[in-house]
């Protein structure tokens, strides 16, 4: 079986992303407070016709570029996603640099792990795999933040080294070495 690995956000994976976004919106994760949730809220009613998706695909792609023109107070973003064959099972993002919002809450790095695809060490490899990523792009600690309540990925960051700062609001906030 093909190991889990990274991928630019990529047409192939189209079928599985789907059902995975629905797996997320079925959680209520549609137009929440995340990345995944305004993604749905914006993408999803077109998703399905494959120029929608590719258009998708393309804007993540691009979002990576500093040269991207994006609202204020967003920064360059780097989103991939971790895929086993032409199975979509979870996406990471790696801020390049961190505004005072992304210090309190968002961090570095965020990633989602699709629900039908959780406990099985997703998590984890995708984090270890994504700090290099982070170091090749001038990151030398990179902040990761969880919810206080979110024991999975409290012992995902910590697995990968992550040293807790402190609390800010409901989020726990740790440093984690890139290289």
């Amino acid at each position: 079986m093909e190991q889990a690995h990274f991928i630019e956000p990529d047409a192939r994976v189209h079928r599985s992303f789907l059902d995975a976004m629905d797996e997320f919106a079925a959680e209520g994760r549609a137009g929440d407070n995340s990345m995944i949730g305004a993604e749905i809220a914006e993408w999803a009613p077109g998703w399905q016709e494959p120029e929608v998706f590719e258009a998708y695909t393309r804007q993540l792609r691009a979002d990576a570029l500093e040269e991207t023109p994006r609202a204020a107070g967003w920064v360059p973003c780097t989103t991939l996603w971790w895929v086993q064959g032409d199975d979509y099972l979870g996406r990471l993002a790696i801020r390049h640099r961190l505004t005072r919002h992304l210090r309190e809450v968002g961090g570095h790095i965020g990633y989602d792990v699709r629900a039908s695809r959780r406990r099985e060490g997703h998590g984890t490899a995708m984090l270890a795999a994504a700090l290099p990523v982070a170091g090749q792009l001038g990151i030398a600690q990179a902040l990761v933040t969880c919810d206080v309540d979110n024991v999975a990925s409290r012992r995902t960051i910590e697995r990968n080294g992550g040293v807790l700062e402190d609390q800010c609001g409901n989020k726990l906030r740790f440093w984690v070495r890139t290289r």
